[in-house]
C-alpha cells in the first residue's frame, strides 16, 4: 500500500522583475561545475541549498533557507493540495508532454508498495542525509512510476487544475506547475494511489536517504514523508535513454584487452561509430557497441545464461567488460547519456567506450517486481524533473 498525501509546499515568491528561471535548477547530480557556478550566483537559486554543503555539513544551508523564509523569498501555500507537473519537449519533429502528480509519499523503504530498479552509492546517500539533517526540508522531488491512471481521475484532475507557474529551461523543455485542491479529487488521488505499486524511476538515493531519515525521526510524522512526483506508466512522455560507459585509461595493453574481450564476445568490426550504432538497432538486447582505441566493434556475448538480467546491456557490460583479469583494479568508469558526447570522447582520448541501449519500461518493471537491481546508472529518464519550485518543509 502506497501512502501518498497532499501537502502545503513552500513556493517561490518572486520580486518585481524577477523570473522563476533564476530560482530553479536541474537535479543536483546532473549539474556541471560551470553550470553550478552560474546557478549559485543567483541569490535564491535552489542549488545554494541542495549543493550548499561545507565539507558535507549543511548547517549553513539550513540557515540560508531559514533566511529565505524570513525575507519572504519563499512562502507556504494556502492549504494541503496536490500539484500537477507538466513537461513539454520536442526532438526533431516529434513532441511529447509528460504529466506527473506531486505530493508527499511515506518513506518506509522498499516494503510498502515501493520497488527499486537500480543499485545505489553509499557516499551519495550520506551526503543527501546530511542535507536533510541540516535543512529539515526536501528541496527536490524523487520520480516514481505507477500503473496507469484511471480515465475518471484524470478527467477530474484536468477539470480542477489551476496554473501556478511556468518556465522554459535552456534545453527548451517547458515546465508548468498546476495546483489541485478540490477535496473530492484530492481524496481520489490518495485512494487510487494507495492501490498501486510505485517504481522509483529517478531518485533511489534520495528515497533510501528519506527512509533512513524517517527512522531517525520516528516520532515526527512530517519527517516520515518524501517529496515525490508520480507519473503513470502509460504516459506518452515517459522516455528512457541509455547511459554509456567510458574509460579513459586501460590497465593492460590494447592487444591483451582485445584478447580478453574476444574470449567473451563474438566481435564484428564496423567502419565507424555511426555504422556501429546502426548495427545495434534491432539486435538482441545483450549485444553491445564497443569503441576501443578508436576502432568500433559490434560485440555479441558468448554463452549467456537464461537469467533475465543478462538481457540488460548494462549488466552484460558490468559483468563481461568491466570485470575480469584485464582489470587488476576496479576501472574508473564515467557515465554519459548523450551518444554524440560519448562518441566525441572516444576521439578525445578515452580508450574505451561501451555504447548501450535503453531498457524498456516494461523490462524495468519486470525486474523490479522480482526484486532484482540493475547496475548503477542503467537508466536515464528524460527530461529530468527540475527543482526549486516546490519545497516540502518537514517542520
Amino acid at each position: 500500500m502506497v501512502d501518498f498525501q497532499p501537502f502545503r509546499p513552500l513556493i517561490p515568491r518572486l520580486n518585481s522583475g524577477e523570473d522563476i528561471i533564476g530560482r530553479v535548477s536541474p537535479p543536483y547530480d546532473v549539474i556541471s561545475p560551470s553550470e553550478l557556478a552560474r546557478l549559485k550566483g543567483q541569490r535564491f537559486n535552489v542549488t545554494n541549498i541542495t549543493l550548499g554543503g561545507i565539507d558535507g555539513n549543511y548547517t549553513e544551508a539550513g540557515r540560508l533557507l531559514e533566511s529565505w523564509l524570513k525575507d519572504g523569498a519563499l512562502a507556504q501555500d494556502r492549504k494541503d493540495c496536490f500539484y500537477i507537473y507538466k513537461q513539454t519537449f520536442c526532438q526533431g519533429d516529434l513532441c511529447w508532454q509528460r504529466t506527473g502528480i506531486i505530493g508527499v509519499m511515506a518513506a518506509k523503504g522498499y516494503a510498502e508498495g515501493v520497488v527499486a530498479h537500480e543499485e545505489t552509492f553509499s557516499k551519495v546517500k550520506e551526503d543527501r542525509l546530511n542535507l536533510l539533517r541540516g535543512t529539515e526540508t526536501h528541496c527536490e522531488s524523487i520520480f516514481g512510476i505507477f500503473d496507469e491512471i484511471s480515465l475518471r481521475l484524470k478527467d477530474r484532475i484536468d477539470d480542477h487544475e489551476t496554473k501556478v507557474l511556468e518556465f522554459t529551461d535552456p534545453q527548451m523543455v517547458r515546465h508548468c506547475l498546476f495546483r489541485v485542491c478540490d477535496p473530492e479529487t484530492v481524496m481520489g488521488i490518495t485512494e487510487e494511489l494507495s492501490e498501486k505499486t510505485v517504481l522509483i524511476a529517478d531518485g533511489h538515493h534520495r528515497f533510501e536517504t528519506a527512509s533512513h531519515y524517517a527512522q531517525e525521526n520516528a516520532g515526527e510524522a512530517k519527517k516520515g514523508y518524501v517529496l515525490t512526483t508520480l507519473v503513470p506508466s502509460n504516459d506518452p512522455g515517459l522516455l528512457v535513454y541509455p547511459t554509456h560507459r567510458l574509460v579513459k585509461e586501460l590497465a593492460v595493453p590494447t592487444d591483451r584487452f582485445l584478447e580478453f574481450i574476444q574470449a567473451r564476445f563474438e566481435l564484428q568490426e564496423e567502419n565507424d561509430v555511426a555504422t556501429l550504432l546502426g548495427s545495434l538497432e534491432g539486435r538482441i538486447s545483450s549485444d553491445l557497441g564497443l569503441v576501443l582505441d578508436g576502432k568500433a566493434y559490434l560485440a555479441s556475448p558468448k554463452d549467456l545464461s537464461s537469467d533475465p538480467m543478462w538481457e540488460l546491456d548494462s549488466y552484460v557490460c558490468q559483468e563481461m567488460v568491466l570485470k575480469g583479469d584485464a582489470w587488476p583494479t576496479e576501472p574508473a568508469v564515467e557515465y554519459e547519456h548523450d551518444t554524440v558526447e560519448a562518441e566525441r570522447k572516444t576521439v578525445d582520448g578515452y580508450r574505451l567506450a561501451v555504447l548501450l541501449r535503453s531498457p524498456s519500461v516494461s523490462k524495468i518493471w519486470e525486474l523490479a517486481r522480482q526484486d532484482r537491481r540493475m547496475p548503477k546508472k542503467s537508466t536515464y529518464f528524460w527530461p529530468k524533473m527540475w527543482s526549486g519550485f516546490v519545497y516540502y518543509r518537514m517542520r
